[in-house]
């Protein structure tokens, strides 16, 4: 399993939000770079990296950041926020990363995001499917799209989608614990999906549930820079 953790971007710092609120912002005083080479030490490989200014912006504002971390780690970058265009979508790719989520472009401009899949291959397109009541969130989470969760996943996944980030809103930086249902529910209707979970982690129990349940992959962001739990606790769960 893979244990991703997350860094979550304004104005270059670190941020959480709650439930995807901009008004309900913890800024850490961390920088991007080191944090990001503080999970490198660890021997974690992956970062999920979310530029939320740019979710705003539909376009990249930090990109200094991801090439930074990019050029200063070793790490496997997916990057999200903002990417909604071919150019933006290159320029990702140009900064370091290794994969790109698109969630919102996926509702607002699917053959666009078909197109992608088509040229780069999924191994490089993480599909982002954020939920809110089981509807897709889109912008930053302030938009809630008509797209129900099932049928949009098994678009996707018909045209060609392998990976895909799940996180359900409702649980976001709550450290409540994840929603275990819908991710049972996803997994059973996909079996061959790589799901990550991502949303609600507030123990190394949950890390447990989440891998029995049989998740791809696990997005830690808040149950790490709160103390929930330690870094030495997350490289239990890395695959070799």
């Amino acid at each position: 399993m893979h244990v991703i953790p997350a860094i979550d971007l304004i104005e270059g710092k670190c941020v959480r939000l709650s439930q995807g609120d901009y008004y309900r912002k913890t800024e850490y005083h961390e920088d991007p770079l080191e944090m990001a080479k503080r999970f490198e030490g660890a021997g974690l490989k992956r970062l999920h990296l979310v530029d939320l200014d740019g979710a705003k912006a539909k376009k990249i504002i930090n990109g200094e950041v991801l090439a930074k971390i990019c050029q200063g780690t070793s790490l496997l970058v997916d990057f999200g926020g903002g990417v909604q265009s071919d150019q933006e979508l290159e320029k990702a790719f140009a900064l370091g990363a290794k994969q790109v989520t698109g969630g919102s472009i996926a509702v607002k401009n699917p053959s666009l995001f078909q197109h992608w899949l088509t040229t780069h291959g999924a191994e490089k397109i993480i599909l982002g499917a954020d939920v809110k009541e089981r509807k897709i969130a889109v912008s930053g989470w302030e938009e809630t799209s008509a797209e129900e969760l099932i049928p949009f996943l098994k678009k996707y996944v018909q045209w060609g989608v392998r990976e895909v980030i799940c996180t359900d809103v409702a649980k976001d930086g709550l450290l409540q614990g994840p929603s275990f249902a819908l991710y049972r529910e996803i997994l059973q209707e996909f079996p061959e999906l790589k799901l990550i979970a991502s949303g609600g982690v507030s123990s190394v129990k949950d890390l447990e549930d989440l891998q029995k349940l049989g998740v791809y992959g696990i997005v830690v962001g808040k149950a790490y820079y709160e103390g929930k739990v330690s870094l030495e606790e997350l490289t239990h769960f890395v695959s070799p």
